[in-house]
């Protein structure tokens, strides 16, 4: 039987696509559908907006373009996620990702927003110059981080890059606060697999930014349909190891 919840659910995000009895995956869907759409929404209070970032997020860490640009109308529409929002998501991205994977992602965000007829700010979201990007961007590392961070961008080429661009370049940015990014990177790292101990740092980035660990357990229960369970009890464990 198809739930009411999962039903309502399913009509905000895909309004355009409703289940039909005939399809062939009928008994699948509805089956997921109340698993995903009703048990699993309902079983924190994560709100919608940080549910749907950190959905969008997850989508692009597990290399999900298709289900990332289905989700992006009732993002905005739904879901109280701006444009702008997305856009400097996908940006981020970059850094944790690379752009061989990222460019899809820029590709279909810029598709679904002309075809919806989406637009965005025209302003320009760069808070520093490329003489400030490294000063800027260290700023950003402490305080996500600590004063340990201070003399980070000193030690190599990487380091540099690291305050620099990864920083710099992207969490500076407006259009995402600091806490908003580091949840933002926890779900690309935790859907990706293969980063624990940079999952372990950003875990307590979130930490130290507000996302406290009972706010990113319920990031990770939300983001379970999305990945499955195997990457999901990876970061869980990494979760309790980091947060003690």
């Amino acid at each position: 039987m198809y739930s009411e919840n999962a039903k309502k659910h399913h009509a905000r995000i895909f309004p355009d696509y409703p289940v039909n009895e005939n399809d062939p995956d009928y008994d699948y869907t509805v089956r997921y559908e109340n698993w995903a759409y009703d048990a699993v929404i309902n079983a924190n209070d994560l709100d919608e907006r940080h549910r749907t970032l950190a959905t969008l997020a997850t989508c692009m860490g597990a290399m999900a373009v298709d289900e990332f640009g289905f989700l992006i109308p009732s993002a905005i529409k739904e879901f109280g996620v701006t444009p702008e929002e997305i856009k400097e998501l996908v940006y981020q991205g970059t850094a944790y990702l690379g752009i061989a994977r990222v460019f899809p992602f820029l590709q279909r965000t810029n598709e679904v927003f002309k075809a919806n007829g989406i637009e965005e700010s025209k302003e320009s979201r760069l808070t520093n110059t490329e003489e400030t990007r490294q000063e800027t961007g260290t700023a950003a590392q402490v305080e996500i981080f600590g004063d340990r961070m201070k003399e980070f961008w000193k030690g190599g080429t990487v380091n540099y890059w690291l305050a620099s661009n990864c920083f710099g370049d992207y969490y500076t940015r407006k259009g995402l606060n600091l806490a908003d990014r580091e949840m933002i990177t926890f779900c690309f790292l935790l859907a990706q697999g293969g980063c624990e101990s940079q999952l372990k740092s950003h875990i307590q980035g979130n930490i130290n930014v507000g996302n406290d660990a009972a706010f990113l357990m319920k990031v990770i229960e939300q983001m379970i349909p999305y990945i499955g369970y195997p990457r999901s009890l990876n970061a869980i464990a990494c979760l309790k190891e980091a947060a003690g």
